[in-house]
């Protein structure tokens, strides 16, 4: 599919104001103690500001995917808890689930008119079929006089299968010549509508409309994955928080050398995260790389010793969006200052790595392509690695193209093959294995992972930093 960017006097807007007001959001804490227990400003004020997301995507991002994908009419049908993956990216902050059955109508009358794009959002007719308005972003829409109920009777108020008369009676106003569909048998994010709203949909609307169905594979996956400027500051502000704590986590303000173990590591990240009013979409963990130890001899929840090589893996939550982060510790010894020196080799290699993956991402190119290349440059270059980085965003393993599994090295079929597009955001998740020669030639792997921003302008840059040197955990000093 062809690059999607946002229009360019739209993109300078909220990089310019709306950008600043969300700093000035976030930052507007009256005491040191709440900008502490509140590092993204109170609920109210977070849903205020994805809410005015929600609008600009509505008015920006969604009408360029339509005409880009050939889709005059893109409906998105689901029922309660079972929502389309979609559904979180085209709601209010302050709905969690659909209505009995929900229809959502998109339907792009400039396209079907023949007339241009004005770029401002009024070509695409948002209709709500069931459910609210979304604060004003949808019409919520009702059949015009009553209509005639299979089921037997009349409803003014029509809902479970009778809502497709009311879709019916949609299409027949604005005679759509395409018609997308969520259904895909590559991409989970694409494959929302179920077998039986689609069998449901298909038998009350009729061969007439159901002849123009569309999959719409590419269209609810670029619209996952396109972010705006405006998150931009958020995510950026969410992973200087990660550093943060990890900082702490990897520190000897929790690790007491042969004291604490792995799992202590593990609930007090649990902890800080939910303390501060965040959450996590993943179990995080902590491991240890020792001289002379395998995984078996260490164990599940080994305790802690002065010379591991530690490693996290964690994430948060807020707003919508996540994080993933992958670092990397040393336990000093007595009288150490810094990790040996291959080990230090073996952080800069993955680093390279790093490198190796901004020089090869750019829009146009698929996940399979990325792949390659990188892993290429990398056995020139005689380091031993594997790339398995993924786009993140509204989800942890976010909606496009896959650069690798960590099982899959030479390309994954169908998700790997979807494109990079402008304004999209990844996690260069990736390891290389170096040979330590202060442990006896022993091996290590030095997995890293920072979440990046690819820009409107297609060059990527780090959402925050990322770690070049190892969390030190120093001795604790007795008094």
């Amino acid at each position: 599919a062809p690059p999607l960017a946002l229009p360019t006097p739209v993109s300078r807007l909220m990089t310019s104001r709306a950008a600043l007001a969300t700093l000035a959001a976030l930052t507007l804490a009256a005491a040191p103690g709440d900008a502490q227990s509140r590092p993204l400003g109170t609920l109210r004020e977070q849903a205020a500001t994805q809410q005015r997301w929600l609008k600009q995507r509505m008015e920006t991002v969604l009408p360029k995917l339509l005409r880009t994908h050939g889709i005059d009419l893109w409906v998105v049908s689901m029922r309660e808890y079972n929502e389309d993956p979609v559904f979180s990216s085209i709601v209010s902050p302050t709905t969690f689930a659909a209505r009995r059955r929900t229809i959502y109508v998109f339907f792009d009358k400039c396209a079907a008119s023949g007339k241009a794009d004005p770029g401002d959002g009024s070509c695409v007719e948002r209709l709500a079929l069931g459910g609210t308005s979304q604060g004003g972003i949808y019409k919520a829409y009702t059949a015009k006089a009553v209509i005639d109920n299979p089921a037997g009777g009349r409803n003014a108020e029509l809902w479970g299968d009778q809502q497709w008369l009311l879709l019916k009676e949609v299409l027949e106003e604005r005679n759509p010549k395409v018609i997308g569909i969520d259904v895909s048998r590559t991409h989970a994010f694409s494959d929302g509508l179920s077998a039986g709203e689609l069998e449901g949909m298909t038998a009350m609307l009729g061969k007439k409309w159901t002849s123009r169905f569309k999959k719409a594979e590419a269209l609810p996956l670029q619209l996952i994955a396109a972010r705006l400027p405006e998150e931009e500051v958020v995510f950026g502000k969410m992973n200087e928080l990660v550093h943060s704590l990890i900082a702490r986590m990897f520190s000897n303000e929790v690790i007491t050398p042969g004291v604490t173990r792995t799992d202590d590591l593990v609930w007090w990240w649990r902890q800080q995260v939910n303390d501060l009013g965040l959450g996590t979409w993943f179990q995080p963990s902590v491991s240890i790389q020792r001289r002379g130890a395998t995984g078996a001899t260490l164990g599940e929840n080994p305790v802690i010793q002065p010379g591991d090589v530690l490693h996290c893996d964690v994430g948060i939550t807020a707003m919508r969006l996540n994080t993933d982060t992958q670092h990397n510790a040393y336990v000093l010894k007595d009288g150490e200052t810094a990790p040996s020196p291959g080990l230090i080799k073996a952080l800069a290699n993955s680093n390279r790595f790093q490198d190796i993956l901004f020089e090869e991402t750019r829009p146009g190119r698929s996940g399979n392509e990325i792949l390659r290349a990188t892993r290429a440059k990398l056995k020139a270059e005689g380091v031993e690695g594997t790339m398995y980085s993924h786009p993140i965003g509204m989800h942890g393993h976010g909606a496009g193209p896959i650069f690798g599994l960590w099982d899959y090295q030479d390309g994954v079929p169908g998700r790997g093959d979807a494109t990079v597009i402008p304004s999209m955001w990844f996690s260069s998740e990736l390891q290389t294995t170096s040979t330590v020669p202060e442990w006896g030639n022993q091996k290590v792997s030095l997995a890293q992972e920072e979440d990046f921003i690819l820009g409107a302008d297609g060059k990527p840059r780090w959402a925050f930093k990322r770690q070049s040197e190892y969390h030190l955990v120093r001795p604790k000093v007795t008094q």
